[in-house]
């Protein structure tokens, strides 16, 4: 099945839309890609909305906003068979049951004229589960599409860090010891949001921030004392969980500002790693964080094992969370699950997303 998925993630740098072919179950090829980054403007509205519910000042706009720029990329792709389409989150509150991605797939589906799949979240959530993080399944099948033997970690550097231990022996996804998922910590978030309100830059490019600057060893050994990353997956984090780390680089100058937040994320992972079943014999990131060369070099060091971009192994880091719901749209329409317990701490395997038919 020929299918395109699309990501607006927590960098709200703009939409990511990936067309794969997939069965739901194995990923059999990579098609046409396509970028549409978000303006100034529409960056300042969605960021306006950040920790809102639907119903709330502003969320309103945001969600034309982001279902306008999904319209906009979607525009003359040729023949797929469904779209999968996240939206923006704007909250997460997993210990509240509660989750909410900005855009409305009914709007799409109509305008579009694609049968579209999306709220992928609030099934799992009514479960019991965090409804995050969604793509591990996509990076089982990921791994037994680059040949992995053994177990292997995806490492996804969005705004919020996100690893995915993977066994790719295993027969399917959701079988118990097949995928352990959870959020690791911030990543780049902290990092865009300094960067932004001191240089007005949307994040620190090619890491030259993070290679000049000296890390204040005090403040990340403050933040890797904090209970989250002691406490057992599955769990997953709201991009702005850690506001206090904002407060406590304040008084440092640019650069050691962010060599320390990027230590901070590469110390947050290092943490992970005491919860996977088995060493991973590989660590491939994606994600924006990924093109930082500072925090790749922290990352090395950290976890003492090679850290790989996955363009390493033939893949697109880029567009790999935009592939990964055309993945999880396909399962959500053949009656798959897309999480699992040790991907969300959901209490069993469950799927299903909306679905808007054209």
């Amino acid at each position: 099945m020929r299918v395109a998925g699309a990501m607006s993630g927590t960098s709200m740098d703009g939409v990511d839309l990936a067309v794969i072919e997939t069965d739901g179950v194995a990923v059999m090829g990579f098609g046409e890609s396509r970028y549409r980054p978000y303006h100034p403007e529409e960056r300042a509205t969605i960021r306006a909305s950040l920790g809102r519910w639907p119903g709330e000042a502003g969320v309103a706009a945001a969600a034309r906003v982001v279902e306008d720029a999904h319209l906009e990329v979607l525009a003359g792709l040729g023949d797929i068979a469904a779209f999968g389409f996240h939206g923006q989150t704007l909250a997460h509150d997993p210990a509240g049951g509660r989750t909410h991605q900005a855009g409305d797939g009914a709007r799409i589906a109509q305008a579009a004229g694609v049968t579209t799949v999306w709220d992928f979240r609030s099934n799992d959530m009514e479960l019991g589960g965090q409804g995050a993080p969604l793509a591990p399944f996509y990076h089982w099948a990921l791994a037994r599409f680059i040949g992995a033997t053994g177990p292997v970690a995806f490492l996804n550097l969005g705004g919020v860090g996100n690893i995915t231990w993977v066994d790719p022996q295993m027969g399917a996804p959701e079988l118990p010891g097949a995928c352990v998922a959870f959020d690791t910590g911030p990543a780049n978030a902290p990092i865009d949001d300094l960067v932004f309100a001191r240089r007005g830059q949307r994040f620190d490019q090619d890491g030259v921030l993070t290679r000049q600057g000296r890390v204040d060893a005090e403040t990340v050994a403050v933040f890797l004392d904090h209970v989250y990353f002691r406490r057992m997956p599955p769990k997953s984090l709201d991009r702005d969980a850690f506001v206090d780390l904002a407060t406590w680089v304040a008084g440092m100058d640019d650069a050691d500002a962010v060599a320390t937040l990027a230590a901070c994320a590469a110390g947050a992972v290092s943490q992970a790693m005491v919860h996977l079943p088995a060493p991973p014999a590989q660590v491939y990131v994606t994600g924006g964080g990924r093109h930082n060369p500072g925090l790749m070099a922290m990352l090395a060091v950290a976890l003492d094992r090679p850290v790989l971009p996955v363009e390493a192994v033939g893949l697109d880091g880029d567009m790999l969370e935009a592939q990964a719901f055309a993945y999880l749209a396909v399962r959500a329409l053949r009656g798959l699950p897309s999480s699992a317990p040790m991907t969300t701490g959901v209490a069993a395997p469950v799927g299903g997303a909306r679905v808007s038919r054209v």
